[in-house]
C-alpha cells in the first residue's frame, strides 16, 4: 500500500552491527572430536583457542536506514564486507553485536544462488518461482516472460537443457529473471548485473527501477560503477568492514574512484555521514 502522508517509510534498519566469522585452524586433532570435547569441558573460548579458531571481523559497527523506494548501491574493494552485510540483512548470517530490522521479507539474489544443476532450466524456473513465494499459477503465467527476459533461448533451446550445461553468465541471467518476476519488500542483488551483454544489463536496470516503484527497497552490490550510477540514487561505501561514506551516488562514487585510483590524486575520505532513524 502506498504511503500518502509524504512520510518516508523505513524498510531496513541496520543498527551498530558487527559480523564476525570464526574460521577453524588446521593441525592434528583440531576441528575434530578433540575440539568438540574441549567445548563441552572447557567452554567455548577455551575450545576455540585449543582448536586454533581465528576470528575475522568482517563488518564493524555499521549503521544505516533504508527507505521505501530507494535503490542503494554497495561498493568497496574486495573483502570489504559488502556481500557479508547483504547476507546478514537477508537473515542468512547472525550478527555478533547490534541489530537488523526489516519491513517485510528480504530476498537475496546472487550469482551463486542455488538452483539445481541436474534439472532443466524450465524446471528450475518453476521451482525458483515457488521458492520466491509465487503460486504455481503465477509461475505458469509469468514463465514465458521469465525465459524471454533472461535471453536463455536466443541461441538455442537451452531452457530444456540441464543447468549444468549453462555458462556462468546464462545461469546468473536466469536467476535474476526468476527473482525479478516478483515484487519484493526488499530485494538484495549481489553482482547480478555484472553478467550478460549490455542489452541484458539495460533490461535489468529497467526492471530494478520498476521494482522500486512497486515494492520496497533494492540493494545492489557491484564492482561495475556504471551499473551503480545507472541504477542507484544512494551508495554505501564499505572498506575493511567499516562504512566509509553514505550519500548520493555521484558524490560517493567520485570519492571512491579517487581512493582506488592513487594516480588520480585521490586521498582517503573523511568518515561517513551516517544517519540512523527508526
Amino acid at each position: 500500500m502506498a504511503d500518502t502522508s509524504g512520510e518516508r517509510i523505513p524498510t531496513v534498519i541496520v543498527d551498530n552491527v558487527d559480523i564476525v566469522y570464526r574460521v577453524n585452524g588446521t593441525g592434528a586433532g583440531r576441528g575434530t572430536a578433540t575440539a568438540a570435547l574441549g567445548r563441552i569441558i572447557g567452554g567455548r573460548k577455551k575450545a576455540e583457542a585449543r582448536a586454533g579458531v581465528r576470528k575475522v571481523h568482517a563488518v564493524k559497527k555499521v549503521s544505516f536506514t533504508a527507505y521505501k523506494g530507494e535503490a542503494i548501491g554497495l561498493i568497496g574493494t574486495n573483502g570489504s564486507g559488502k556481500s557479508t552485510l547483504l547476507k546478514a540483512v537477508a537473515g542468512l548470517l547472525p550478527t555478533e553485536n547490534g541489530r537488523i530490522f526489516t519491513h517485510g521479507q528480504p530476498s537475496l539474489l546472487g550469482v551463486n544462488a542455488a538452483l539445481m544443476n541436474d534439472l532443466t532450466g524450465e524446471r528450475n524456473v518453476h521451482l525458483g518461482g515457488l521458492a520466491m513465494g509465487m503460486s504455481r499459477e503465477e509461475v505458469r503465467e509469468r514463465y514465458e516472460d521469465i525465459v524471454g527476459f533472461s535471453g536463455i533461448n536466443e541461441k538455442g533451446d537451452f531452457i530444456t537443457l540441464p543447468m549444468r550445461t549453462y555458462s556462468s553468465g546464462m545461469a546468473a541471467r536466469l536467476r535474476f529473471s526468476i527473482a525479478a518476476a516478483k515484487d519484493h519488500d526488499v530485494l538484495l542483488i549481489d553482482e547480478a548485473l555484472a553478467t550478460g551483454d549490455r542489452s541484458f544489463q539495460k533490461r535489468s536496470e529497467s526492471r530494478i527501477r520498476e521494482l522500486r516503484k512497486e515494492a520496497g527497497s533494492v540493494f545492489l552490490v557491484s564492482h561495475n560503477n556504471k551499473s551503480i550510477r545507472d541504477t542507484c540514487d544512494r551508495v554505501l561505501w564499505l572498506e575493511r568492514g567499516e562504512l566509509r561514506m553514505d550519500g548520493p551516488t555521484d558524490e560517493v562514487l567520485k570519492a571512491y574512484e579517487a581512493f582506488t585510483n592513487p594516480d588520480g590524486g585521490g586521498t582517503e575520505p573523511k568518515k561517513a555521514r551516517v544517519a540512523v532513524s527508526a
